[in-house]
């Protein structure tokens, strides 16, 4: 009887070895907002296993603030898990790998791992406007706090990728706040968003975005010439009417002939009284 029970022991034994594996969940203890969070999943798990990978907020209550679900591909690799920490607020997360029913985990199993966010974006000032021309594009000036004359280093990313760095560049110590100073132009080829990422000894700071903005084009108007049209003035030039040609009729032999009479006549009364 003792040997019975001792037997069936030793298959569970067997039993519970044999299906159990090993899950094990790796994270970076810190990461600064903005920076990838890049944790990995390895195992001995059979391929095709699918495990849901959870990314919380535990500031005081777990929230879920965005999940990945990995599938095991059968050759022992890790499996890389990446969250995106754009826009999180500094404070304590954690990760967890959940087990699917299907599967039971070693007691040697890590599943749950604590990150510990850190924001600096405070730290960053931007004082070159945000929005620039092109034609002047692209300035980027401001300041890190308590940066010194430690430098920083910046990445400038375009509509067409990278265009600039990383590359440091100097920074000026505020005598009064211990802050670091810094300017540098980068010029810029076309209009659109430009996206400029600050590290610095101590990691990465901040993003700042800059739109670059085409310069106007002036409409060109045409603008109507008025032409006076040009008034012709008729000068009437009056010709006197010519007065009428006298037209001489010629003598009627009447009145001739009827003067020749009478003068005969007269003739021959004087000759009368002379006798």
């Amino acid at each position: 009887m003792k040997r019975f029970i001792f037997i069936a022991l030793f298959l569970m034994c067997i039993v519970g070895t044999v299906s159990a594996y090993g899950v094990y969940l790796t994270c970076p203890p810190k990461v600064q907002t903005g920076v990838p969070l890049q944790c990995t999943l390895g195992g001995d798990f059979p391929a095709g296993t699918a495990f849901t990978v959870v990314l919380y907020q535990t500031q005081y209550t777990a929230t879920e603030v965005s999940s990945q679900t990995v599938t095991s591909q059968g050759d022992q690799k890790n499996q890389t898990v990446i969250f995106d920490t754009t826009g999180l607020p500094g404070g304590n997360y954690k990760v967890e790998a959940q087990v699917p029913g299907s599967l039971t985990a070693r007691s040697d199993s890590v599943t749950l791992q604590f990150v510990q966010v850190i924001d600096r974006s405070g730290d960053l000032t931007v004082t070159s406007p945000l929005t620039q021309d092109l034609d002047n594009a692209l300035m980027i000036a401001g300041s890190v706090a308590k940066e010194g004359s430690a430098g920083v280093e910046i990445e400038v990313t375009g509509p067409n990728g990278r265009i600039f760095g990383p590359q440091w560049i100097g920074t000026t110590s505020d005598m009064r706040t211990g802050a670091g100073t810094f300017s540098q132009n980068v010029i810029v080829t076309s209009a659109g968003e430009y996206e400029v990422d600050f590290s610095d000894a101590n990691g990465y700071i901040g993003r700042a975005t800059f739109t670059v903005a085409a310069p106007a084009t002036a409409a060109i108007t045409a603008v109507p010439t008025t032409v006076a049209p040009v008034q012709k003035t008729m000068t009437t030039i009056t010709v006197p009417t010519p007065w009428p040609t006298e037209t001489k009729s010629p003598l009627s032999p009447l009145p001739v002939i009827g003067a020749v009479t009478v003068a005969g006549l007269l003739v021959a009364a004087m000759a009368r009284r002379g006798k």
